[in-house]
């Protein structure tokens, strides 16, 4: 049976009556989002009509998901909201604390040592107030959440741009900073600007070589890494339904990498077959009674131009695999072009490591295809060229393919496996030889491939693809191999071609774990004590971020004027700094460390105007903040891509950052910036960062009277005397305006807490 099954019937329960109703007020047919959409309004039935892109909107989540290294801010400010329980179900996930370096029995036990006491911490906070707790090594967040969680119809939140993996089970599932998740977690409404809508219309069917991921990296293509900021991508067509379940979750996986709010397909058998072999029959005799209700209308479906905002239409019968890359998700590449643009843009061809698994593409379907693949190297007599690993996304998942036998194939080829969890993904792999800095090409199944993402190294070239293509490079050991029309010399001096791989879309036999990992928590959590060391290096306390205090910002020094792509990795890195990820302090030492300065083009390197000395950007804004003088942070487009770590803009508020002023922002992130109590600005005219000189000195002239639709005034005086006044726009509605008089949300709840 499912967890929370009385939820979901609730949810189901109200569903028929509130589409209804929306499709009475808004006068035509409506796609699945805006059905989902309507029924989780937190006013309960709708009664009006919502402007896209336009309107602020607050929901009701039906649940919040949170892995370790967010859950630990989260849950040390949810501490501070006053509750004795979360009010919505809510689970905690420990999957991106172990590091991947020699195979999964080594590395679980060294993380379970290492960060046992932020194991501890999330297991006992969970434990005393009502909160699911997967165990390390239990598995990936998003792959846990899509076997236990996820059903057709819900909308959930997650600690973690990748919580949108649960579209593939047709939910609205929407990645959030850890203020976001406290808000719904204490039983308040959750708000989001009401998205936009991209249709994609699927048609053809997937064949031979051609994957689901497939599908992603085709439309990250062409929409690039902002071109879904504002939007749910909403799949359809008869190449949707032709897609297994988990096929469709890898998809909407990386929509996270187009900017999109979520994504999401209607309900269809695959969905159904995916809940009952993961023993959640009764959601799927649920959802069946519904069924029309978790999907779009018929007559959307049928002419979209008229119901989205942008339609995609993608022909899966000629779609050609493909690899994007190097260095950012959205550069696509048909695998027949590749060898052509890696010798014009002079991109290593030798592939050193392929890695499949993670979030993304660790699904039984995924794992028996490669199998597939890896068998034909014994078969015809081949040898892999390259290294190889796998890393699984739950165990379930592991023991399952382990009983039919994939892990067996694939030792015979020298691969290593790794933990059910994050790993190489997210930075988090101790890779030999990543210290030397040598220029070399991998190629991954995951989601990202940033810049020293992976192994650290700024001269690793990582290309995104299908675990299948991954899989054949790997056995190649060449960028440039197309597995459909070339062939490989074996050992017997004989050319020979990989045959087309293949694989089932769910287990014969059933999915199967002695012991999945999970711990429920105590049914009254009261006598439960969270304790956390005054002394610790990996935790610490929060306190309240201090109020406006009603004047305008003056005499503020910046920082940084970034240059080029900032992403959440470049403002608050991973990997090795995860583990200060439940201390403030301590990580506010990565501050903006990987971002490129435009004055001298370094990382972490900027004036400090009080000594005329460069230094470390932390180092920088430590002095500011030690003479109290406040800064603020110039930067480009989509600042912020990336993760939902809300450290990146904790940090900078603790470190006395007043103001981000870009281009543009990632949504999450500016969202993050609201909910600290921080200035998320945009410029009026872009033309003006090029007026943002080193040694500038800012004043706020209208703060004082910060008002929503108002653009707020900026004097930049120059080191020369000279002066420009720069016109910044925000997008803060009166409730978010509270929030930066308050300090932040999180000052509002716990008052209201008080009250």
């Amino acid at each position: 049976m499912a967890f929370d099954i009385e939820m979901i019937k609730k949810v189901y329960a109200t569903m028929p009556e509130r589409v209804n109703k929306a499709r009475e007020l808004v006068g035509r047919p409506l796609t699945l989002t805006e059905k989902i959409l309507y029924n989780h309004l937190w006013e309960g039935n709708p009664t009006q009509v919502f402007s896209r892109g336009k309107d602020y909107v607050d929901f009701a989540p039906d649940r919040v998901a949170c892995q370790d290294a967010t859950a630990q801010m989260a849950l040390l400010q949810f501490m501070h909201a006053g509750k004795s329980k979360v009010a919505v179900p809510t689970t905690v996930h420990c999957d991106h604390l172990i590091q991947a370096k020699v195979d999964a029995a080594t590395d679980l036990a060294r993380a379970k040592q290492q960060s046992s006491e932020v194991f501890d911490f999330l297991s006992s906070v969970s434990n005393k107030y009502g909160i699911g707790f997967w165990k390390p090594g239990a598995g990936i967040i998003h792959q846990v959440v899509l076997e236990n969680y996820a059903f057709p119809g819900g909308m959930m939140i997650g600690t973690d741009s990748h919580t949108v993996n649960a579209g593939g089970l047709g939910m609205i599932a929407i990645g959030v900073g850890g203020a976001d998740a406290v808000d719904v977690m204490s039983g308040m409404a959750w708000e989001l600007k009401f998205p936009k809508l991209i249709g994609v219309k699927l048609t053809g069917k997937l064949s031979g070589w051609t994957a689901p991921k497939d599908v992603i990296l085709k439309v990250a293509g062409i929409l690039t890494v902002k071109g879904g900021t504002g939007a749910v991508v909403e799949y359809f067509g008869e190449g949707a339904t032709a897609m297994s379940c988990t096929g469709k979750g890898t998809i909407c996986n990386m929509g996270a990498e187009i900017g999109a709010t979520t994504s999401t397909f209607g309900y269809d058998e695959s969905m159904a077959r995916y809940l009952r072999s993961t023993n959640r029959a009764d959601v799927a005799d649920a959802a069946d009674a519904i069924a029309p209700y978790l999907t779009g209308d018929p007559e959307v479906y049928a002419n979209p131009e008229q119901y989205f905002d942008q339609v995609i239409e993608i022909n899966l019968s000629e779609l050609e695999p493909h690899l994007n890359g190097p260095f950012t998700p959205d550069l696509a590449t048909p695998i027949s072009k590749m060898r052509e643009e890696a010798i014009k843009n002079n991109w290593p061809l030798r592939v050193e490591i392929g890695l499949i698994g993670s979030c993304t593409n660790s699904s039984y379907e995924d794992i028996s295809r490669a199998a597939s693949l890896a068998k034909q190297v014994a078969d015809k007599k081949l040898k892999t060229k390259a290294a190889f690993t796998i890393t699984p996304g739950s165990e379930v998942v592991r023991s399952t393919i382990e009983r039919d036998g994939f892990i067996d194939t694939f030792n015979q080829i020298g691969a290593t496996v790794f933990a059910n969890a994050c790993g190489p993904c997210i930075g988090m792999w101790d890779r030999e030889g990543a210290e030397k800095e040598e220029r070399n090409t991998i190629v991954h199944s995951f989601n990202r491939n940033f810049s020293k993402r992976a192994d650290g190294n700024p001269n690793t070239l990582a290309f995104v693809g299908s675990p299948e293509l991954v899989t054949a490079l790997a056995i190649a050991g060449d960028l440039g191999f197309n597995p459909i029309t070339d062939t490989l010399i074996n050992e017997d001096g004989e050319e020979v071609k990989l045959d087309e791989p293949t694989g089932n879309e769910l287990p014969a036999k059933g999915f199967y774990a002695e012991d999945p990992g999970y711990q429920a928590p105590a049914e009254d959590g009261s006598g439960v004590t969270v304790a956390v060391s005054p002394t610790s290096e990996r935790l610490q306390l929060l306190a309240p971020f201090e109020p406006w205090d009603g004047n305008n910002i003056t005499g503020a020094k910046l920082l940084i004027k970034a240059f080029g792509k900032c992403t959440t990795d470049h403002i608050s890195m991973a990997g090795p700094w995860l583990r200060f990820r439940g201390h403030l302090d301590n990580i506010s030492n990565n501050m903006l460390i990987g971002a490129i300065n435009a004055f001298n083009q370094k990382a972490n390197s900027v004036k400090n105007q009080l000594t005329g000395a460069y230094d470390a950007v932390p180092a920088v804004q430590r002095a500011y903040k030690a003479a109290g003088i406040p800064s603020i942070v110039v930067g480009d487009h989509n600042y912020g891509e990336g993760s939902s770590r809300e450290h990146a803009a904790m940090e900078p508020r603790f470190l006395g950052v007043k103001a981000v002023l870009v281009k543009s922002f990632a949504r999450i992130h500016e969202t993050n910036l609201k909910k600290q109590g921080m200035l998320a600005l945009t410029f009026a005219n872009e033309a003006d960062y090029d007026k943002i000189r080193e040694n500038d000195t800012i004043n706020f002239k209208d703060l004082t009277s910060f008002a929503p639709g108002v653009p707020l005034t900026l004097e930049f005086i120059h080191d020369d005397g000279t002066t420009d006044i720069i016109l910044a726009n925000h997008t803060y509605n009166e409730g978010q305006i509270a929030w930066f008089k308050a300090g932040s949300a999180l000052n509002l709840i716990a008052a209201a807490g008080a009250a």
